[in-house]
């Protein structure tokens, strides 16, 4: 009965409180979205109004964070969760946005065990403890299809979370998933990037995603939604997982044109 009023609520907030079509229009032409349905933009217009008025965002430095620059961060954001629904961001309140790379501490350990610790360089850090940082330069490389997309990367860190509180690549998987089959697809393209990164080899795929198992779930699901063929000829066997995961098939809604140069400017955003 909770979520019945709950939702009842948010349905006529949304009813009342639109993005507008001045804000909204330019951000559908993002490469990343290009290919979405009308009826695909229009629920991800209604996630992006509410992922606006439930997190808090936080600008740091110099950065004057616009309306525009609001929602091109929000249709970004709620892609992954496109079809999984607007309470997958439920446990999480806070964006800091810096104006460019930022300094954090990091630990993580690399694709041959040695453990790095020290204050790093980030695009971009999902925290445990609630927040999401963002480097704004970084968000606006992120919509271009060429598998790399900090927001999408950081938010797979955060949908990952939900399963124990810390990233591991192994998130709390969707009614009817088969464990087994998620622990084989991502552990057979995990050694075989390891293996790449060992032998120097090259690789379609950003071998950032060979450092431990939840930076390969986050980079795989950058090349999910970004470059979904590269993925599914890759490693077919992720792909048929993500798809299950995050209830979408990129491939479906691909065209002649996806990879084609695209010419979009957002100087308004800069």
């Amino acid at each position: 009965m909770f979520n019945y009023f709950r939702r009842k609520r948010r349905d006529r907030w949304l009813a009342q409180h639109p993005i507008a079509d001045e804000l909204w229009l330019p951000v559908t032409t993002m490469p990343v979205l290009k290919n979405l349905s009308a009826s695909e933009l229009a629920r991800l217009r209604e996630l992006a109004a509410w992922f606006l008025h439930t997190k808090a965002i936080s600008p740091k430095g110099e950065l004057v964070f616009s309306d525009p620059m609001r929602v091109v961060l929000a249709a970004q954001a709620v892609l992954p969760i496109l079809n999984l629904g607007f309470e997958a961001y439920d446990d999480w309140q806070e964006i800091i946005i810096y104006p460019s790379q930022f300094l954090a501490p990091t630990r993580h350990v690399d694709h041959i065990g040695v453990v790095h610790e020290g204050e790093y360089a980030l695009a971009g850090q999902a925290r445990g403890d609630g927040p999401v940082l963002f480097s704004w330069h970084d968000v606006m490389e992120g919509p271009w299809l060429d598998g790399w997309n900090v927001v999408i990367h950081e938010l797979a860190h955060k949908l990952d979370m939900c399963n124990g509180g810390h990233a591991n690549g192994y998130p709390m998987l969707n009614a009817g998933m088969d464990h087994d089959d998620w622990k084989s697809a991502f552990s057979d393209a995990f050694a075989h990037l390891q293996t790449i990164a060992h032998s120097n080899d090259h690789s379609p795929i950003d071998l950032y995603a060979a450092t431990n198992p939840a930076e390969c779930f986050a980079v795989l699901s950058e090349v999910f939604f970004e470059r979904p063929l590269v993925l599914q000829e890759s490693y077919p066997a992720v792909y048929e997982q993500l798809m299950q995961f995050y209830k979408q098939n990129p491939v479906e809604r691909l065209h002649p044109q996806r990879y084609r140069q695209v010419q979009t400017h957002y100087d308004y955003l800069q």
